[in-house]
């Protein structure tokens, strides 16, 4: 037990409990065991039990603890199974949070009403035939006429990483090379390793993919490159038109990757103040769009459009009648109306300037308390830190939940970092960004800068 203690250095609530991270972190503290009872270690410290129960929930509140009643706390043990590797490593969000900025999805009440469009739907789920195009027509020209580039065909499946995953079956193989941004969102990563997948990672900066990193990677003969074109997750990024054409170019220009084929993941496009840019502009015959709308419109209609050259394209829509068939024209027609109705698309655009209000005034924040950072695009922003379990569990205490920024980098060992879903801040930010900048750096007061590059 004394050795235990002496590892407390600060005996406030969050000193205790980022100690006790730190004990976890490095395998002494392992999964099963048991912790003192706060009333002995409060005794033990010679604080209030009070203070030793703050720190326990904070702990508990990134995951790192579990209560059993009068069984006893202990070391949270390992993530469900089910569950794919990186999302294993952000279970921590667990239980009550005063603030959770931890869940990159969007604020519920920023979403267009859904009501009017359900009431205008018909009322009976009819299909004339199993053999009708997979995208109604109505969608589909709207889609075509908000495209990035003129495009050949679109489809509709069951969101982003489904149509993702489709188009990593249709074009890569087992051992192929995948160009990845580092850091990526994390689901990118399992999805790679369930398909055998080698992952090239590049650093972005505030434009996106740094070319001289992206020249190098494509050396290597990637099959596939996957990229974020706005509002990038973790860090915001969104790619500027030359910088999407300087990519293209090296692309276009480097013969080892002549048939490297280009997934981009536009998931804010609705949400985003960026222009609209794609690679596909420049490589129409090699590119693949996703454009999603979870974002801007809800995660649980489960749906993305996905658009690009036929001879790619139709042996994705082929495979998939042999399994769901299609996405459901019901919520297709939901989908259609959320896009041309006028009360709709304002409460979208509503959304889109309060999102880039709340980012603006969570890096002016930020700046006030010694932490500069490049304004995020879309509702995430990603914030250096000193170490990571140290920041998580001092905001916890705060009753503040962010993630963890390991599962999104595609390489370990690199700077430590948070993620902070932006997008859900209150009104009154200042006091959360005197928090996370107090987290990011606790012993350190002065002014931070963080640079254009994030890996």
């Amino acid at each position: 037990m004394q050795n235990f203690i002496a590892e407390i250095e600060q005996r406030t609530p969050a000193g205790i409990a980022a100690a006790i991270g730190r004990l976890i972190a490095s395998g002494r503290l392992v999964p099963g065991d048991r912790l003192p009872t706060v009333r002995v270690l409060a005794g033990d410290l010679g604080v209030s039990p009070a203070t030793v129960s703050h720190a326990w929930r904070a702990l508990s509140a990134v995951g790192l603890i579990v209560s059993r009643g009068r069984g006893g706390t202990f070391v949270q043990d390992a993530a469900p199974k089910w569950l794919p590797a990186r999302s294993q490593s952000m279970i921590g969000a667990v239980g009550p949070a005063r603030l959770d900025l931890s869940r990159g999805t969007p604020d519920p009440k920023l979403l267009p009403a859904l009501g009017p469009a359900l009431s205008r739907v018909a009322q009976r789920a009819v299909t004339p035939s199993y053999q009708d195009l997979p995208i109604i027509p109505e969608l589909l020209e709207v889609l075509r006429a908000s495209w990035p580039y003129p495009v050949e065909t679109v489809t509709i499946v069951d969101g982003a990483l489904d149509a993702i995953s489709r188009s990593l079956d249709a074009v890569a193989r087992f051992g192929d090379r995948v160009i990845v941004e580092n850091p990526s969102f994390p689901p990118f990563f399992d999805l790679l390793d369930q398909l055998g997948l080698e992952r090239l990672p590049v650093a972005v900066d505030e434009h996106g993919i740094i070319p001289a990193d992206f020249a190098a990677a494509l050396k290597l003969g990637p099959a596939v490159v996957l990229l974020q074109p706005r509002a990038q997750n973790p860090t915001g990024a969104s790619m500027t038109a030359h910088r999407a054409e300087e990519l293209a170019g090296l692309l276009h220009s480097t013969a080892a990757s002549a048939d490297t084929i280009v997934i981009e993941d536009d998931h804010s496009a609705e949400i985003s103040i960026a222009p609209d840019v794609s690679l596909g502009l420049w490589l129409p015959e090699r590119t693949l769009h996703v454009r999603s709308f979870s974002k801007s419109h809800g995660p649980d209609l489960r749906m993305a459009a996905l658009g690009g050259p036929a001879a790619l394209i139709d042996p994705i829509v082929s495979r998939r009648m042999l399994g769901p068939g299609w996405t459901s024209r019901m919520l297709q027609t939901i989908l259609h109306d959320l896009l041309t109705n006028g009360e709709s698309m304002a409460q979208v655009s509503e959304a889109r300037r309060i999102y880039f209000a709340r980012q603006r005034a969570l890096a002016d924040a930020l700046a006030e308390f010694g932490l500069v950072v490049v304004q995020a695009d879309g509702i995430n922003t990603w914030l250096p830190v000193q170490n990571e379990r140290d920041a998580l569990v001092r905001l916890a205490a705060s009753g503040i939940r962010v993630a963890g920024g390991s599962p999104f980098q595609a390489v370990e060992g690199g700077p430590a970092f948070i993620r902070v879903t932006a997008g859900a801040l209150p009104d009154d930010i200042r006091p959360v960004a005197e928090a996370l900048a107090a987290a990011a750096h606790p012993l350190d007061s002065a002014v931070h800068s963080v640079g254009a590059r994030w890996s």
